[in-house]
C-alpha cells in the first residue's frame, strides 16, 4: 500500500508520499510515487500515485509519451492543456483507460487492478488546484472547507490534518502537518514505509520550490517524531476525566 497527502493552502501547496510497495510480506520494494511535470514560469504539475504499480507506472509513462509526442495538442498533453481542470480530465481519462486494459488482461484470473491519484498544480494566471482522481477517472477537488486530499492508507494520518490544517496555515506548518500525519501512519501500518518524498509549490511560483527526499535515518524527521510523541504523552496526562474535573471544582 501507500500513503500520499496534499494540502491546498493560501500560500501554496504541500505534497508528501511514501515509497513502499508490497505484494506480500516477503515482497517489499521501493518505488517513487511522486512525479513532477514543469515548464518553469508557465506551469507546474505534481502527480502522486497509489494502488496497482502496473496501472500507475503505465499511466505515468503514457502521460510522458503524450507530452513528447510531436503531434501533442491541448487535448492530449498535460503541458499544453489550457486549464488545470483539463489537466485533471486528461489524467483521469488516461488512468481509466489503462486500468481497463489491465483489468481485461487479468479477467481470466478473476482479479482486477485499481489505482488512484492526487494531482496538484498551477498554470500561469490560473489558480492553484488540487484534485483526487478515482480509479474510474472521475475526480473531486480540494476546497476551502476541505483543504487537503489523501490516497492510500489515509485513516491513521487524517486526525491531525482535521485538527490543524486550514487554508491560512503557513507552508512551514503545512510541511510539519503532513510529516506528522505520515509519522502516525508509519507507526500504525507496516505497508507504508520510508523513504519519503516531499514537495512544496509556492503560490504563483510555477515550479517546485522545495523538493526533499527523507531517508529512514533522517535526524530532523526523527527529532520531529520524538517531539510529537512527547507532546502527546504530556498532553494526555493533563486532560482530566469528567469525574476528576468535577472533584477538583
Amino acid at each position: 500500500m501507500t500513503y500520499c497527502v496534499g494540502l491546498l493552502l493560501n500560500d501554496g501547496m504541500v505534497l508528501l508520499s511514501d515509497t513502499r510497495t508490497n505484494a506480500g510480506l516477503d515482497n517489499i520494494a521501493t518505488y517513487r510515487k511522486m512525479f513532477t511535470f514543469e515548464v518553469p514560469g508557465e506551469r507546474v504539475i505534481v502527480v502522486m500515485t497509489a494502488g496497482s504499480l502496473s496501472v500507475t507506472q503505465t499511466t505515468i509513462a503514457e502521460l510522458r509519451e503524450a507530452i513528447e509526442d510531436d503531434a501533442a495538442t491541448a487535448e492530449t498533453s498535460i503541458l499544453l492543456a489550457p486549464t488545470m481542470l483539463k489537466v485533471a480530465e486528461i489524467i483521469g481519462n488516461t488512468l481509466a483507460r489503462v486500468r481497463g486494459v489491465v483489468d481485461e488482461k487479468m479477467a481470466s484470473m478473476r482479479q482486477g487492478a485499481s489505482a488512484s491519484l492526487i494531482v496538484a498544480g498551477q498554470r500561469k494566471d490560473g489558480a492553484m488546484r488540487l484534485f483526487l482522481i478515482y480509479p474510474e477517472g472521475n475526480f473531486i477537488e480540494a476546497t476551502e472547507d476541505t483543504p487537503f486530499l489523501q490516497i492510500g492508507e489515509h485513516k491513521y494520518g487524517k486526525p491531525i490534518l482535521d485538527r490543524v490544517v486550514r487554508p491560512e496555515t503557513s507552508l512551514a506548518d503545512g510541511q510539519k502537518a503532513v510529516l506528522l500525519s505520515m509519522d502516525s501512519t508509519l507507526r500504525s501500518n507496516l505497508s507504508v514505509g520510508m523513504p519519503l518524498d516531499l514537495a512544496v509549490i509556492a503560490r504563483d511560483g510555477l515550479k517546485v520550490t522545495v523538493e526533499r527526499r527523507i531517508e529512514a535515518g533522517d535526524q530532523d524527521f526523527r527529532a520531529m517524531s520524538e517531539a510529537w510523541s512527547e507532546a502527546l504523552r504530556t498532553s494526555f496526562q493533563t486532560v482530566p476525566l469528567d469525574g476528576q474535573r468535577a472533584k477538583s471544582s
